[in-house]
């Protein structure tokens, strides 16, 4: 499938969404922001206002605040008990883990070092040596043949 220009290709056409995408949620949360300031003005112009009911507002917001301070609070003992839970899973069961990872490490490194040192160099001699046996048989009939 082949596109007339790169505009028309999806790879564009997505990247492009993304940007319309970003720059709606800058707008609504502009207009959001321009919203509650507004909210926030009418609020204290009415309240201002002889007669308003100025005591009982004020009270509804201290009481609100205070649950906030709850909830906030709950937040935190909740944060604190699941910090402490991780580092309890860290110091328990991802150290042995990692220690017993590192053993197992170690333990190859020395099988292969065996295995190198017992196995595999002296195959590698007799092989070269068989090889320069070979090559001086070759040499040799070579040199007789002429």
């Amino acid at each position: 499938m082949s596109y007339d220009s790169y505009e028309d290709s999806p790879i564009y056409a997505e990247g492009q969404t993304t940007d319309n995408s970003s720059r709606n949620l800058m707008i609504g949360l502009v207009v959001l922001g321009v919203l509650m300031l507004a909210g926030l003005v009418a609020a204290i112009y009415f309240l201002l206002q002889p007669g308003a009911p100025t005591e009982t507002v004020r009270d509804i917001l201290i009481i609100l605040v205070a649950f906030e301070f709850l909830l906030v609070g709950l937040a935190l003992l909740l944060l604190l008990v699941q910090v402490a839970r991780l580092v309890n899973l860290l110091n328990n069961e991802v150290r042995p883990i990692l220690e017993s990872a590192t053993d197992a490490a170690d333990t190859m490194r020395g099988t292969t070092q065996f295995i190198s040192d017992k196995l595999v160099a002296p195959i590698v001699k007799v092989n070269s040596g068989a090889a320069a046996v070979r090559r001086a048989l070759d040499l040799l009939r070579l040199w007789v043949n002429k």
